[in-house]
């Protein structure tokens, strides 16, 4: 088929990693493409979109779960987007968290620094709290994970 590519133009065309793609079609996310004689992976323009699909879902931070989800359902064009709209909602809420959390250090770090104003190290309030966690305004400092 002419309109076959190989796995570096599809890569090129994405924007996507070569390795990224086989990781996809590992994981049964990019269906595995046909082969050429010379046993190279072609891809179909609907393989491409997919991929294109899956990037863009990455990016908006979508989880790989949520993702395959999401893939099942665009299989089903005349089905209601309740589900859909759902799994958007669940990362908008989780983005929430995240941007919430990210203030949060940025507070404490602008704090610190303001503390320290320069001076020997001895006396580096940066070095101290990062020494001694009780000196925080407050108490955990870990980004919620993605999910998966």
């Amino acid at each position: 088929m002419s309109n076959e590519l190989t796995i570096g133009r599809v890569a090129k065309g994405t924007g996507c990693n070569v390795q990224t793609i086989r990781y996809y079609e590992q994981i049964g996310l990019l269906p595995l493409p046909r082969r050429s004689e010379g046993n190279q992976r072609l891809y179909d323009d609907s393989a491409v979109q997919r991929l294109s699909f899956i990037r863009h879902a990455r990016e908006l931070g979508f989880p790989l779960q949520a993702i395959r989800d999401l893939i099942s359902l665009s299989d089903h064009p005349d089905q209601p987007c309740e589900a859909a709209d759902a799994i958007a909602r669940e990362q908008l809420e989780d983005i929430g968290k995240r941007l919430q959390r990210l203030q949060a250090l940025r507070h404490e770090l602008e704090r610190m620094v303001e503390q320290c104003k320069g001076g020997r190290i001895a006396d580096c309030r940066v070095i101290e709290t990062l020494g001694d966690h009780s000196l925080c305004e407050t108490d955990n400092h870990v980004l919620p994970k993605a999910r998966k």
